[in-house]
């Protein structure tokens, strides 16, 4: 688990899941200057999954008992944070499970993601028969889970279960930069709009377009809209005293000698660049 501020690192796997990843989401959620999360493994797997042999003797109330697990499972889910999973290679049983948990999934052209319960005579058990279903829709997902056959990032792509295909070694750098552009937004903002896309799976869609509503409403009272809105204003003005620039190059041929603009793009990097594509 890496932040967009400070980036502690835990690998995952089924025994971190449940120990180092617990203490660093407990930290992250209580961090104010922490934003944004990216959740990865190794090359070679995102997650470790399940032990194969330590659930082979399990009985009935052992498997029940395991439902202490799921509170650490829902704390992940209800993360208030945006989260980013960086994955390369599987993705397999819970490791695919986890990987949907996030709200954004970065993967590597090598990840491969499936749902092989079906294999030991079981099914998924901690959210893949519900948010495979929502990700990629029902007959994909029954197909997967059917059969127990996993996907490449290509097709997971294509699916909708992933946001982007990375080369394997670009997989955690691009997930870190995409962590760093949401950070760099307003949190109250990001914080309403992660809930309220999520709530489009929950909820019907007359009350998530209510919940929406309200959450656009409340933002009226940051400062960070104030700012916000102040800067696109102030930004709009200066663009537009730049359009006109341009539009007097364009028409005469060469640059009218103003003052004012003149210090605009001498003062402002931005100005230059749009000025630059203008005339390009």
């Amino acid at each position: 688990m890496r932040s967009a501020c400070g980036r502690p690192r835990v690998r995952l796997s089924e025994a971190s899941i449940f120990t180092q990843q617990q203490i660093e989401e407990q930290r992250a959620r209580d961090d104010a200057e922490i934003r944004a999360l990216v959740l990865t493994g190794s090359e070679r797997a995102f997650a470790a999954g399940a032990d194969i042999a330590e659930m082979a003797d399990r009985s009935l109330v052992e498997v029940v008992g395991m439902d202490r697990r799921m509170g650490c499972w829902q704390a992940l889910r209800s993360f208030p944070k945006p989260l980013i999973a960086a994955v390369n290679g599987f993705a397999l049983g819970g490791g695919c499970e986890l990987a949907m948990c996030a709200d954004i999934i970065v993967a590597g052209d090598d990840a491969r993601f499936g749902q092989p319960e079906i294999n030991l005579g079981l099914i998924p058990g901690a959210g893949g028969t519900q948010r495979l279903a929502r990700a990629v829709g029902k007959s994909r997902a029954m197909k997967m889970i059917l059969t127990g056959e996993a996907i490449d990032a290509r097709a997971a792509l294509a699916a909708g279960l992933i946001a982007e295909v990375v080369p394997p070694e670009l997989t955690l750098d691009r997930a870190l930069e995409l962590a760093e552009v949401i950070a760099a937004k307003p949190p109250v903002a990001v914080r309403l709009a992660k809930e309220a896309v999520l709530k489009a799976q929950e909820m019907t869609l007359e009350a998530a377009l209510d919940y929406e509503r309200k959450a656009f409403a409340m933002l009226f009272a940051t400062e960070d809209r104030r700012e916000g809105v102040q800067a696109f204003l102030e930004k709009k003005i200066r663009f537009t005293e730049i359009a006109s620039f341009v539009e007097k190059v364009i028409n005469h041929h060469h640059f009218i000698k103003d003052p004012c603009l003149e210090e605009i793009l001498a003062a402002d990097a931005w100005a230059r660049q749009e000025i630059k594509k203008c005339l390009t």
